[in-house]
């Protein structure tokens, strides 16, 4: 009986053998950097932990911790990561993390420069313990991590005014609420204070990139004063995006004034029309967000309450600037922590 040998490569079964052998590859390359993550991890915050202890009992100064990096890089020629600055940084490293029962267990969860990143720019606990666990959770480059800190994501997790919690699935909700600010900053340069609707939708369309990225690095631009028709009648929706993380349309509203309840129900009927006319069979539900120029945070609530469709309503502003009250927005202690606990889900 002969033995065929040969194999068509463009056979299903040879295809779906080589996404098996391909995919153990790489769960095992990733296995294999996170043991090293570990270890390396692990070596630096005992040799931290020893830098402490031993200027604690012996009272040295900071001089030890530069001979001792130079007595290193001489035993180890050409070792990275041991350079003056660095070994500081374990030292702190263990210091402040090693008595916070929050931060503690996190500690191997990330690589060592997104933890220095997070050390250096973060002073709160929480602040820290929301980006460790969102960089592990979303693979956030070292370059992702900065910019997300550089623009508030954690302030603005928490004070983002949505109902994504209770009309997203899962997989979409911690995702759509980190996209969501609760304020978008608006680099229009020469922009003028009084303005229309009109005028701020041309000047964030010439200015479209900047205006992406208050959003994410996984959005990009479907146009403006989008076209939708329902019965002969025309609607056009402001600004339409589209989100290749959350695989959904995401309409965008522009309201120069006060935030009214009415612009919910106006926001309902285009994700309404978008799902059934425009989103296609593998995309997600539409999600809307509507910016106004300013907004009261009770009347959101009661507008969002009873509504099924996923949207969120935010402020803009011009300037760079945050407002002195920032801060006092933010919710108490036991809410900050059921909504971090939602990353950990």
């Amino acid at each position: 009986m002969a033995i065929k040998n040969d194999i068509s490569t463009a056979s299903a079964e040879y295809l779906h053998f080589r996404d098996e052998i391909t995919r153990r590859i790489r769960s095992a390359q990733y296995e294999a950097l996170k043991a090293v993550n570990k270890e390396m991890i692990a070596l630096y915050w005992e040799i931290g932990r020893r830098i402490t202890e031993q200027q604690a009992a012996l009272g040295w100064g900071k001089s030890v911790v530069e001979t001792l990096s130079r007595d290193i890089q001489k035993e180890f020629p050409g070792i990275k990561g041991f350079g003056v600055r660095n070994m500081w940084d374990m030292a702190r490293f263990y210091a402040e993390y090693q008595s916070d029962e929050i931060l503690q267990p996190l500690v191997a969860e990330i690589s060592w420069s997104k933890h220095i990143v997070i050390l250096t720019k973060c002073k709160d606990t929480r602040q820290r313990q929301f980006y460790i666990l969102a960089t592990k959770r979303y693979g956030w480059t070292k370059d992702v991590l900065i910019n997300k800190i550089e623009a508030k994501a954690y302030e603005n997790y928490l004070l983002g005014q949505s109902n994504f919690e209770t009309t997203l699935p899962d997989k979409m909700k911690n995702q759509a609420m980190l996209a969501l600010k609760d304020e978008y900053t608006l680099s229009l340069a020469g922009f003028p204070d009084e303005h229309s609707e009109y005028e701020l939708e041309q000047a964030i369309v010439k200015n479209i990139r900047a205006f992406l990225m208050e959003f994410g690095t996984d959005f990009s631009f479907i146009g403006n004063q989008y076209r939708i028709e329902v019965d002969g009648w025309e609607y056009f929706i402001d600004l339409l995006l589209y989100s290749r993380r959350l695989q959904a349309l995401i309409a965008v509203e522009l309201k120069i004034g006060e935030f009214q309840p009415e612009y919910k129900g106006k926001m309902e009927f285009y994700l309404n029309v978008l799902n059934d006319t425009v989103k296609l069979p593998h995309e997600n539900p539409a999600i809307g967000i509507i910016i106004c120029k300013s907004k009261s945070r009770t009347i959101v609530e009661y507008a969002l309450k009873s509504s099924n469709m996923p949207i969120g309503v935010a402020t803009y502003r011009l300037s760079p600037e945050l407002p002195e009250a920032y801060r006092e927005l933010l919710p108490t202690s036991e809410e900050i922590i059921k909504k971090i606990e939602l990353l950990i889900e």
